[in-house]
């Protein structure tokens, strides 16, 4: 009962720290997720390795898999969790709040430095497409989709094997840490992401 009890505890933990834009109402924050030193960087494009930029990122829900390619070869490869409301199984994203993933061919639209879920990669959904067919439903596509990091409370790593097991997002692919580190690193505003079903 114990275990159950504690697991139903980190779950509603992850739902919490979902991927929605809430600012960092702290104090003193000195762990990676402080967002002055990345600000810092993101405005000098000191985050930039230019050496190993990559030019598309490619998603496939099914597999819990991002690809990141540079000239049509993939150099790194990432688990990832999505949205808590059963990932590819569910199907596309139709509204906001649905807690799935989208389907389709973006692009990434900004860098985020955050105090809440490490960085963050915002993709350009919704697309037109995507408001078009809300829209004919009379629905509201939802937004603010991004590729992004781990929970504070996973900061270090440990829990990754857990959050990578389970789908956990408000819609968001979510990352190891040191994954995001590397694209954060790698990705520029304008590269395509696809993300497959």
């Amino acid at each position: 009962m114990k275990i159950k009890l504690s697991m139903l505890g980190l779950l509603v933990v992850l739902f919490i720290v979902g991927c929605g834009e809430t600012p960092y109402y702290g104090k003193v924050d000195n762990t990676p997720y402080a967002t002055k030193e990345c600000l810092k960087e993101l405005a000098s494009g000191a985050e930039i390795d230019h050496k190993n930029k990559i030019d598309k990122i490619v998603v496939y829900k099914k597999k819990r898999v991002l690809y990141a390619y540079k000239d049509g070869k993939v150099v790194e490869t990432f688990r990832i969790s999505l949205g808590a409301n059963g990932g590819a199984d569910a199907g596309n994203k139709v509204k906001a709040g649905d807690y799935r993933t989208p389907e389709g061919t973006y692009s990434i639209v900004r860098k985020k430095c955050d105090a809440r879920l490490y960085r963050s990669l915002m993709i350009s959904y919704p697309s037109e497409a995507d408001k078009a067919r809300a829209r004919k439903r009379g629905l509201n596509p939802g937004g603010y989709i991004t590729i992004h990091g781990q929970p504070k409370w996973n900061a270090d790593g440990r829990g990754d094997e857990y959050t990578l097991s389970r789908d956990w997002t408000e819609g968001c692919m979510a990352v190891p840490n040191f994954a995001m580190d590397k694209l954060w690193a790698a990705v520029e505003k304008g590269v395509e992401i696809e993300i497959h079903a």
